[in-house]
């Protein structure tokens, strides 16, 4: 470990995320310079004093090897803060998730804020349905075939489980389906280890090689961490396989207020920093450079059932917090937004889709996940809330984007020309800005009442449906080259 460069992880927040060329500086920020060095200094006396129990037995050789303390019985490993960081300098500070186009790259780390899917969801809602019902394969194609439609969902992130295959198939058929039916980058969670085999398998084919796809990997996985301070056997060997075929990898945990963490926010940032950067560790030990993407996926239990929630205020607040955390530390952010607790298309689907997606997005996170399509606490998909939280997601980028202030948008000239009581309909400055500078919605319904009822005086939700039949009454486009098949035709 000595002699290994660090990347600067005392930078100041934000400064970084500045620095980078076509970045652009966070505008919300749940905690100042000195919160950031707290929850820091707070997270490595836990590593090193309470350390984490590591369950699978290749990952604790690894670690018994930089350990400050070992107790084999108790699978527990403590390390010092300097071997926390000089494995955190060996990540990459940007990775990039890539499209099998140019136009889809997403490159995290670069100042941009990128939205997709989520997932596992278990059930799909068919539109005008009060009960959910299991989800097939079927039902996963043809939310990708919408999600590829969706200009502001940037990556496809594999969003259901198909209950008619076995868990034996479900790796391969989840990540064909996204690769047959969109071109953006697809990523997703693993279930067997012959899975991931056949999944890379795959994605070599449709590159034409093992080079190509290691050039520009349009696939990228997840392995989700156990919270609190544990690495378990399953996903930790997922982990290694994964890290050392040197693919983009996704950790994320999810640490759960009055749960699996404390009560207090600032508690359980403590313990989502901690169980990232164990998983973050271990990549690097297995392959040192893997490009490994912190993941927060915490929220709050509702302590009147003991049931995780999916959509609180502070859920967003907490992973909006989690990505100045991983800013601080350089590293590439997966963060969790856009998740409603409703079980139908209402108002509060909407509503708390809206505020976690504006709360993440404004913190400057890589990459927001569940940002569309999730309600019913994760559990279901609704083709139609798709639709609805596209059109919410690119109201929020556009707040992302900001307000650009420069001689030509100050409009002065034009201004003093129009002079008291003028007005700038026809002006050619009008027709510039309203294309560069305003939103315009493809699912709202701006009209005035009279045009809203001869229309049909259509709900959001209505419209919605109508966009997603559109969609799936199209021919289906395959996105698979020619000759590349894989498991049931």
């Amino acid at each position: 470990m000595k002699g290994i460069k660090n990347k600067g992880l005392a930078v100041p927040e934000g400064e970084r995320q500045a620095a980078v060329e076509g970045g652009r500086v966070p505008r919300y920020k749940p905690l100042d310079r000195d919160d950031l060095l707290q929850i820091d200094r707070a997270s490595m006396e836990v590593l090193s004093e309470a350390g984490f129990e590591v369950y699978e037995p290749e990952a604790f050789a690894f670690f018994k090897k930089v350990a400050k303390t070992i107790d084999e019985g108790k699978r527990l490993i403590k390390v010092e803060e300097n071997t926390v960081r000089e494995l955190l300098s060996l990540v990459p500070s940007t990775v990039t998730l890539y499209g099998r186009e140019e136009k889809h790259d997403c490159v995290l780390g670069s100042g941009e804020v990128y939205f997709g899917t989520g997932g596992t969801a278990l059930n799909i809602l068919d539109y005008g349905q009060k009960e959910s019902r299991p989800a097939t394969l079927k039902d996963l194609e043809r939310v990708i075939r919408v999600v590829d439609r969706m200009e502001h969902l940037d990556i496809c992130l594999l969003p259901t489980y198909p209950h008619d295959l076995s868990v034996e198939e479900v790796d391969i058929h989840r990540f064909r389906a996204g690769l047959t039916y969109t071109d953006k980058h697809v990523m997703g969670g693993v279930y067997t280890a012959g899975g991931i085999d056949e999944v890379i398998g795959l994605a070599e084919d449709i590159a034409g090689s093992e080079a190509a796809l290691r050039r520009r990997p349009f696939i990228s996985f997840i392995t989700c961490g156990l919270s609190p301070l544990r690495l378990d056997k399953k996903y930790g060997s997922f982990l290694i396989k994964i890290a050392r075929e040197g693919l983009p990898l996704a950790v994320p945990v999810e640490p759960l207020c009055g749960g699996t963490a404390p009560m207090s926010l600032a508690g359980t940032l403590v313990v989502q920093n901690c169980d990232s950067l164990i998983h973050i560790m271990l990549a690097q030990l297995i392959n040192p450079g893997t490009p490994v993407i912190y993941g927060c996926v915490a929220s709050v239990m509702d302590m009147r059932t003991m049931r995780y929630l999916g959509a609180p205020v502070e859920s967003g607040l907490i992973n909006a917090a989690a990505a100045q955390l991983a800013r601080y530390y350089g590293l590439p952010y997966y963060g969790t937004a856009g998740i409603s607790d409703s079980k139908t298309l209402d108002a509060q689907c909407g509503y708390e889709a809206a505020l976690t997606n504006m709360l993440v997005g404004l913190s400057g996170a890589d990459f927001i996940h569940d940002a569309a399509g999730l309600m019913e606490f994760a559990c279901t998909v609704s083709l139609e809330k798709l639709i609805i939280d596209n059109e919410i997601i690119g109201m929020v980028k556009r707040a992302i984007k900001g307000i650009n202030v420069s001689a030509e948008s100050l409009c002065l000239e034009e201004i003093i020309a129009a002079g008291p009581g003028g007005n700038f309909i026809t002006g050619r400055h009008t027709r510039k800005f309203l294309r560069t500078e305003h939103y315009q919605p493809g699912l709202s319904d701006r009209h005035q009442r009279p045009l809203w009822l001869a229309e049909g005086a259509t709900t959001a939700s209505r419209r919605a449906h109508e966009i997603v039949k559109a969609i799936l009454g199209e021919q289906e486009k395959s996105y698979l080259p020619a000759g590349v098949k894989c498991g049931k035709e």
